[in-house]
């Protein structure tokens, strides 16, 4: 039984990207997780900072009353790029969800109903860079998203938003 709702983020619930954004860093080990504070780094800040603008799209997935993970998109094609960045008319996703969340569908059903809502919005194709050890990948390939370019650590990839993967 489905035991959460997703929804838009309200404007006053966006101060809550901040949390989400730490809990999108791909840490393989919870013992040695990094300081809290990393997310102050330009080239994290730019997945969240002035959130709001046009090509900036987030829902929330709520539980018991309780916003327990997020899923946003944005163009981040300024002077500091998204690592997921492709060029400056693709949107580029972030998700989280806090770790008791993880692993009952959530993330899976966050990721369809954006990919749904980018594509109603328009929008041609999503991307998004992911750690090539991050247990995530096989669920943003059962989505829709292809590798594209493999870099160092991580891979680059692509979902083309003709509405195939609904």
């Amino acid at each position: 039984m489905k035991d959460y709702t997703i929804r838009k983020i309200k404007p006053t619930e966006i101060s809550l990207l901040a949390d989400f954004l730490y809990e999108a860093i791909f840490q393989p080990d919870e013992q040695k997780r990094l300081p809290r504070d990393m997310i102050e780094q330009p080239e994290l800040q730019v997945y969240i900072e002035n959130f709001g603008e046009t090509d900036d799209h987030c829902l929330v997935a709520e539980c018991e009353d309780k916003i327990v993970g997020a899923v946003w998109t944005r163009i981040i094609a300024g002077r500091v790029r998204g690592f997921g960045n492709v060029d400056d008319k693709t949107p580029e996703f972030a998700i989280s969800l806090y770790p008791e969340y993880r692993n009952r569908g959530i993330g899976t059903a966050l990721m369809k109903r954006m990919l749904q809502h980018l594509t109603a919005k328009g929008y041609r194709q999503a991307s998004l860079a992911v750690q090539k050890d991050n247990y995530a990948l096989s669920m943003y390939q059962a989505v829709g998203f292809s590798v594209i370019d493999e870099l160092d650590q991580e891979y680059l990839m692509i979902c083309q938003l003709d509405g195939e993967w609904i």
